[in-house]
């Protein structure tokens, strides 16, 4: 697996040669930011943790020089930002028992520049070394530019690849918007009950954002919670926790399928549930 910037990092927590490390990959999960994959993909990693038969693969696709910073770490330079970040998403493969973690080490604004290929040729070739049954990236109605940038670069590169190599599924997931409006028939729901503290140790290893000024880790465990509260409102609650995708897969079964016009649909049938309902009870 050859990778554009001279400074891309792959991890291998338990030692494993690189091949064999990246090949036993079933759940890849691609975002934008370090700390984003312990938010958006609990679902595969709880799925793949412990699991011999099923591996789960990270992939950060920039570098965090630019991430907001305070406290402890308000004097912190971009670059010792960038290693602070690139040590705890480490740090969270190990505690997680990721099959990799990959480091694609690209600047935010080269990500969301479309004349940019180089992001693309990455995620290309790490799917070719992978070849992952199921990829989770972020969901296309994010209001995060990066993620969504990211995201259309990972369809993109699914795009590239021979339709028998290719992914069986491509969810999108929670980050910057979470996805509690879209309709219930239309979400892919992740159960999350289970490994409250595993999941609380992998949001808990990024200091530099909680100490920094964000408790992404104390919201993300109250939103699973609220999530699996609020799924069902004429029954009792059958998890404690639960994150929802939305399902992009026709997108890389139908190369020809329009991106815009895809995800409008999900808004559509949502707006068309509020205006029905409205007619019928007003």
């Amino acid at each position: 697996m050859k990778l554009a910037s001279a400074t891309a990092e792959l991890f291998i927590p338990d030692g494993a040669a690189e091949e064999a490390g990246l090949a036993r990959t079933t759940h890849l999960a691609i975002s934008a930011h370090a700390d984003d994959i312990e938010i958006m993909a609990a679902g595969p990693i709880l799925r793949c943790y412990q699991n011999a038969a099923e591996w789960f693969t990270g992939v950060v696709v920039t570098d965090g020089r630019g991430s907001p910073r305070t406290g402890s770490y308000e004097k912190y330079s971009d670059e010792e930002m960038h290693i602070v970040r690139s040590r705890e998403q480490k740090k969270a493969a190990s505690i997680g028992q990721y099959a990799a973690q990959i480091l694609l080490d690209y600047p935010s604004a080269v990500v969301k520049d479309k004349s940019q290929k180089a992001p693309v040729d990455d995620i290309a070739a790490v799917l070719q070394a992978a070849k992952p049954r199921e990829v989770f990236t972020h969901n296309l109605a994010d209001k995060h530019d990066t993620h969504v940038a990211v995201a259309l670069r990972v369809v993109a590169a699914i795009r590239r690849m021979e339709k028998t190599d290719r992914p069986q599924h491509l969810y999108g997931c929670e980050v910057w918007r979470d996805l509690d409006w879209m309709n219930d028939p239309d979400k892919v729901a992740f159960d999350l009950s289970e490994h409250e503290n595993l999941q609380a140790s992998l949001l808990g290893v990024y200091d530099s954002q909680i100490t920094g000024g964000k408790r992404y880790d104390l919201a993300s465990m109250g939103r699973r919670r609220a999530n699996a509260t609020y799924y069902e409102s004429h029954g009792v609650d059958t998890a404690t926790g639960m994150s929802y995708a939305m399902d992009l897969t026709p997108l890389i079964r139908d190369d020809g399928k329009e991106i815009g016009g895809f995800i409008l649909e999900y808004i559509q049938r949502f707006s068309k549930d509020v205006e029905d309902r409205l007619a019928r009870l007003a």
